[in-house]
């Protein structure tokens, strides 16, 4: 950070001027028709790309669809629509017949003033002020608005000193797509290792079904004027399951029911029939309880098969429903679930193998995940920092 210092203090020792967005950057492209595009292949940045991390699609001229701003010069993307606001795209080159769906405000800096790197950072800011001046009827029709995007206020240092500041935040970014790409890559590695050891190539596996190994349970049913908004012990409906409860039953109530009543053994894994289908959560023993049908999970006995081991295999079942609009998983579809069931000891061992992926990949205390964490905030921390100026004074 010292040099970066040194820099604005010998540039700009006294603060830099901030100056509104439109004073420094223009809103540029005009909007081209599909007919006008000929049969040439386009190159078209659009939000479902944006979204899941894709590519620009590359269309034919006739196949675009609609109306696209043409691009001509690197530019900064800002979605101006909800659910998209706020996000934000650099494009440091603009490959030939290029355009971005309407849905963005394509931003060019005047390069004898703006870094576009050094812009690219500073909306990324912003973008909780920009969203707090979307306005629209409804919340899918919610959009930033031309204006209030344009008066943004900006600080506008010398240019050496914003090729310093994207020089250091660049080396960050690049520091946290690496550990992203390792991420993934052992992700892959993880759900790769985990269908082959839950595979019939196990040895000595025997097959099963789940009604082999244990009965199908679910607590009792809880009537919706049994429950509260506030309370003593969390009541988890489907829509809740594996979030935070929203509802709550007396503690009376609870301990009746589970002395009573089918109700789940510490490491238990509860299976979801309604809603998410077969999404598996392990019962960790606090006061909790579970709605009745929709929630459910198999008795087992763990001398034949562990808990442990349930918990990864319901992650590569496919599970097989009524088919019918609104989509459940009965208990005889469960029931008849086949399940391949190795001996204890090599259960355990699988169960460690993919322990240990699971928490290099998925923990957030420890393994890529944290160092991921770590370095994000590392990032937006001294982003933060390195972007903030005293304003100079006229």
């Amino acid at each position: 950070m010292s040099q970066i210092e040194e820099v604005i203090e010998r540039l700009c020792p006294d603060g830099v001027p901030y100056e509104t967005l439109r004073t420094v950057a223009q809103i540029s492209g005009r909007n081209i028709q599909p007919s006008a595009m000929g049969d040439a292949t386009v190159t078209v940045y659009s939000l479902p790309a944006f979204d899941n991390n894709r590519t620009a699609e590359r269309l034919i001229g006739s196949d675009v669809g609609s109306a696209k701003t043409a691009l001509a010069h690197p530019t900064v993307l800002v979605a101006k629509l909800n659910p998209h606001i706020p996000r934000v795209w650099k494009l440091a080159s603009i490959p030939n017949n290029s355009y971005s769906s309407p849905e963005f405000f394509p931003l060019v800096p005047d390069p004898n003033r703006l870094d576009l790197g050094f812009l690219y950072y500073f909306i990324s800011t912003q973008l909780g002020k920009l969203a707090s001046t979307v306005t629209g009827s409804t919340n899918s029709h919610k959009r930033l608005h031309r204006e209030d995007f344009l008066g943004l206020r900006i600080p506008v240092p010398p240019l050496e000193v914003q090729h310093e500041i994207v020089k250091i935040l660049d080396t960050f970014t690049d520091l946290e797509a690496e550990l992203e790409a390792e991420l993934e890559a052992r992700r892959q590695q993880y759900h790769y290792c985990q269908r082959l050891l839950l595979s019939p190539k196990v040895s000595r596996s025997v097959p099963l079904t789940l009604g082999d190994i244990g009965k199908v349970s679910m607590c009792k049913r809880v009537f919706k004027s049994q429950t509260s908004e506030e309370g003593e012990v969390p009541f988890f409906k489907i829509g809740t399951f594996g979030e935070q409860a929203n509802s709550f039953i007396s503690r009376e109530l609870f301990e009746n029911y589970r002395m009573n009543y089918p109700f789940p053994k510490k490491g238990d894994v509860l299976i979801s029939a309604a809603g998410t289908i077969g999404k598996s959560i392990t019962y960790d023993g606090a006061p909790a309880y579970f709605q009745d049908s929709n929630i459910v999970w198999i008795d087992n006995n763990e001398k034949i098969v562990k808990n442990s081991y349930l918990r990864y295999w319901y992650r590569t079942v496919s599970w097989t429903t009524d088919g019918s609009i609104i989509r459940r998983l009965y208990n005889d579809q469960i029931r008849r679930t086949k399940i391949l069931i190795p001996p204890i000891a090599e259960q355990e061992r699988i169960v460690s193998i993919l322990d240990t992926f699971d928490a290099l990949v998925n923990d957030l205390n420890s393994g890529l995940p944290a160092e991921l964490n770590a370095r994000r905030q590392q990032y937006e921390y001294y982003r933060d920092k390195l972007l903030t100026f005293k304003e100079l004074k006229s």
